[in-house]
C-alpha cells in the first residue's frame, strides 16, 4: 500500500497539471473518469481513489474555474462522498437512479447522466420512451446535464441514436 499511494501522489500531481494544460489550451469543462473506482470496497475506494481524486480536483481549483464533472463507474454507493469531493457535477452510470441521486446529492453538484446506453439497441421507439423518462426525473437548483450512463455500444441503431437528439432537443417541462 505504501508504494501504491507513492505512485497515486505522483499520478494525481501529473493528472492535475495535464487538466490545468488543458484548461489553458482553451477546455470548457473538465471530467474525471473513475472506470475501475467501483470494483473497490468502500475503504479502499476512498484510500485509492477518491482520496487522490480529491487531491486532482483541489489542485485543479487553485489555478481555474472551470467547471469538473466526477464519474466514478458503478460508484452509485459513494454518491454522498464523491459529492463532497470537490468537483462541480458528478456523472452517474444507468445503474442509479436519477430521483434518488438528487435526494442524495440535493443542491451540492449538478448531475450528469444517465441513460442506460443499451437502450440505443431497442429501436427509436423505446429510446424516446426512456430519454423521456431520464428527462421527467431531473430536478436540482443546480442543473442536470442529459448523457447516457456509460459510452454508446458500437451496434447501437442509428435511428435511436436519431431519435435521442431529437428527443432532448424537443423535450419541454410539459411533455
Amino acid at each position: 500500500p505504501a508504494l501504491l499511494e507513492q505512485l497515486l501522489s505522483v499520478l494525481a500531481e501529473a493528472v492535475a497539471e495535464y487538466l490545468i494544460s488543458q484548461v489553458s489550451a482553451g477546455v470548457n469543462a473538465l471530467q474525471i473518469f473513475d472506470t475501475w473506482g467501483g470494483l473497490l470496497p468502500t475503504p479502499a475506494y476512498q484510500r485509492f481513489s477518491l482520496s487522490y481524486i480529491e487531491k486532482v480536483i483541489a489542485t485543479v481549483k487553485r489555478s481555474t474555474d472551470v467547471p469538473i464533472i466526477l464519474y466514478t463507474k458503478h460508484g452509485g454507493q459513494w454518491l454522498e462522498l464523491m459529492a463532497d469531493a470537490g468537483a462541480d457535477a458528478l456523472s452517474l452510470d444507468w445503474t442509479v437512479p436519477l430521483a434518488s441521486a438528487f435526494d442524495r446529492v440535493g443542491d451540492r453538484v449538478a448531475l450528469q447522466g444517465n441513460l442506460d446506453p443499451d437502450v440505443l439497441l431497442c429501436g427509436p421507439e423505446a429510446t424516446r420512451a426512456a430519454v423521456h423518462q431520464v428527462l421527467s426525473t431531473r430536478r436540482s437548483a443546480i442543473g442536470h446535464v442529459f448523457n447516457l450512463g456509460h459510452g454508446i455500444n458500437q451496434h447501437a441503431d442509428p435511428a435511436a441514436v436519431s431519435a435521442l437528439v431529437e428527443t432532448v432537443h424537443g423535450f419541454t417541462e410539459s411533455a
